[in-house]
C-alpha cells in the first residue's frame, strides 16, 4: 500500500480519536440534572449510528469502511458518556475499603464498573451479529479493538502506573480513584505492550494483502491507527508526559468540578483551587 493511501485513514483515525474523546469530555461538564437529556439526545445518534452499521455492511467500499468506523466511534462514545455521567457504572458505587487487598480489591473494583463492561460486550456481540459474513466488518473491527484496548488500559491502571490521567473522572465517580495506586511498573504493562505491538504489525500485514479499493484495504489501516493510539495511550501511563494537554480545551477545572457536585459548599473556593490540574 503506497503513502498516499495511508495518508488519509491515519490522518482521520487521529483526528476522530483526538476530537471524540474531547466531545465526550465536554459532554461531561454539563451540569449533572442535565445528563439525563444529553443522553437521550445521544441516544439518537446511537440509532443513527447503529442504522449507518447495517446500511454500510454490505458496502465493500473505501467510503464505506470510514462511514462504518465513525459509526462504531459514536456508539463507543455513547457508552463512555454513560459510563462517566454516572448512568451505567456498576452495583457498587463506593471507595475501596482500606483493608481490601488482592482478589478483595479486584471484586469491589470490578463492582464499581461491571455493568459498562458487560453494556459494551454485549453491544459488541450485536456488531459482529450486524456484520457476520459481511464485507465491511469495521464496525465490529473497531468496536472491538477499542474494547480490548481499553480492557489492557483499565487492568494496567488498576496493578499500578505512575501517570494515571484521573483528572479526567468528574466528582460523581472520584471514589474510582481509591482503586488506582500509584506505581513506577506492573507485571501486565509489557505484556500489553508486546501484545498491542503485534497486533499493530498484523493489521498493517493485512492492510497491505488486502484487496486495494476494498472496504478492508482502508479498514485495516483505520484499524492499525486506533490499535496504534491505544499503544500510545499505554505509553502515556509509564512515560514522564503528560497527555491530558491534548484535550485542555475540553476538560473541566477541578475546581468546576466541585462546584457542580456541590455548589453551596463550594462558594468560598481560593482562586488556587480553580485552576486547571493539566
Amino acid at each position: 500500500m503506497d503513502l498516499a493511501n495511508l495518508a488519509a485513514p491515519i490522518v482521520s483515525t487521529v483526528f476522530a480519536w483526538w476530537f471524540s474523546t474531547g466531545i465526550i469530555l465536554l459532554l461531561v461538564r454539563l451540569p449533572p440534572k442535565s445528563y439525563g437529556t444529553a443522553l437521550s439526545l445521544f441516544a439518537l445518534v446511537l440509532a443513527l449510528a447503529t442504522g449507518g452499521v447495517i446500511m454500510t455492511a454490505d458496502e465493500n467500499t473505501t467510503s464505506a469502511a470510514y462511514f462504518a468506523a465513525g459509526c462504531a466511534l459514536c456508539i463507543w462514545g455513547w457508552h463512555e458518556a454513560s459510563f462517566l455521567m454516572g448512568k451505567i457504572t456498576g452495583p457498587r458505587p463506593a471507595a475501596c475499603p482500606a483493608e481490601a487487598k488482592g482478589w478483595t480489591r479486584f471484586k469491589f473494583a470490578t463492582l464499581t464498573v461491571i455493568h459498562h463492561e458487560i453494556a459494551i460486550f454485549l453491544t459488541l456481540l450485536a456488531l459482529i451479529g450486524l456484520t457476520w459474513g459481511q464485507p465491511n466488518p469495521v464496525a465490529a473491527w473497531t468496536f472491538g479493538i477499542l474494547f480490548a484496548m481499553r480492557i489492557s488500559a483499565k487492568l494496567n491502571i488498576f496493578l499500578g502506573v505512575p501517570n494515571l490521567t484521573d483528572e479526567f473522572f468528574p466528582a460523581h465517580l472520584e471514589h474510582l480513584k481509591s482503586y488506582l495506586p500509584k506505581r513506577p511498573m506492573n507485571a501486565l504493562m509489557p505484556v500489553s505492550v508486546i501484545g498491542s505491538l503485534i497486533l499493530c504489525a498484523w493489521l498493517m500485514t493485512q492492510a497491505d494483502r488486502a484487496v486495494e479499493g476494498s472496504a478492508m484495504a482502508t479498514g485495516f489501516v483505520l484499524l492499525f491507527t486506533l490499535a496504534a493510539l491505544a499503544l500510545l495511550e499505554h505509553f502515556f501511563m509509564v512515560l514522564p508526559v503528560q497527555d491530558a494537554a491534548l484535550w485542555r480545551w475540553a476538560s473541566p477545572s477541578k475546581g468546576a468540578q466541585k462546584l457542580e457536585a456541590n455548589p453551596a459548599k463550594d462558594q468560598d473556593l481560593s482562586p488556587t483551587a480553580w485552576e486547571s490540574t493539566k
